[in-house]
């Protein structure tokens, strides 16, 4: 059985891909928080951009966390179909989970039909990008533990829409998110952990690629990704700052007929249509 490394950089890889979850995760929840105070079209939106948020987090803390992984003996290349098809069942699985919170009437249940199809989603994800694996040797999992890593993506996934249901301060959604990429990464590690490679030594090509020339620039990509949505989440006003602004707008304009000079008050009126 070849030597399995987890972190063949050290740590940069674990908290690299930590911080990728975390953002993620923030990013997430509070589109979620601005999908529950808004409706219609808008309410559609900011679902979408939360489960692609999610998605694009989970997905890219499990690639930049495999840019860490090694096993001796063996080179390591990845089916590019597969792994592609692994994000987009990451964002669609997610997708349906985040739709079924924002849109349920029944919150309980809601939740635990959002919890249970996103953590599934999540595990589904982990595991088709380790079926995209491609090395000398045969890859085996621990039972025990992949049903260990599906349960604590299902626990963790609910905890999430939990939090984006009753954690609207931005300070507790940070807490919230740091939480949350724990949860991820714990789940990533733990279906790692019952991976078991058969090397068999052959001096064959292998196919797919590599990391350096698929992984890295596409975690890179959708890194800057979520980082540039979360500027744009952070900066947009929310519904309750957009009334608060029309609101002070309409006082302030009040306030400038009242210290108006006579003339200028009688031509408004003059000017105001009368029923």
């Amino acid at each position: 059985m070849g030597h399995l490394d987890h972190a063949t950089f050290g740590w940069l890889t674990p908290a690299l891909s930590y911080a990728m979850a975390c953002v993620g995760a923030a990013l997430g929840l509070r589109c979620t928080v601005r999908a529950l105070d808004a409706t219609g079209r808008s309410r559609r939106n900011w679902l979408l951009t939360a489960a692609s948020a999610i998605g694009t987090g989970i997905w890219t803390m499990h690639f930049v966390a495999m840019l860490g992984f090694g096993v001796t003996g063996t080179d390591i290349r990845y089916n590019v179909p597969l792994t592609i098809l692994s994000l987009v069942i990451a964002m669609a699985v997610v997708g349906v989970g985040v739709f079924a919170v924002g849109y349920g009437r029944d919150r309980v249940r809601s939740l635990l039909i959002g919890g249970l199809t996103t953590g599934i989603g999540v595990a589904s994800m982990h595991y088709m990008g380790m079926a995209a694996l491609r090395l000398h040797g045969e890859v085996r999992f621990a039972p025990l533990l992949v049903g260990l890593s599906v349960l604590i993506a299902v626990v963790a996934a609910t905890a999430a829409l939990w939090a984006a249901l009753n954690i609207h301060s931005p300070a507790a959604v940070a807490v919230a998110s740091l939480v949350m990429g724990a949860a991820v990464s714990s789940m990533h590690y733990t279906g790692m952990f019952a991976v078991r490679v058969d090397v068999v030594p052959s001096t064959a090509a292998l196919p797919g690629a590599t990391v350096m020339q698929f992984i890295f620039p596409l975690a890179v990509g959708l890194g800057s990704y979520l980082f540039i949505t979360s500027a744009f989440v952070a900066l947009s006003p929310t519904a309750k700052e957009r009334a608060a602004y029309a609101s002070a707008g309409r006082l302030t304009d009040e306030r400038a007929v009242d210290v108006a000079p006579p003339g200028f008050r009688a031509a408004q009126s003059a000017r105001t249509p009368t029923s």
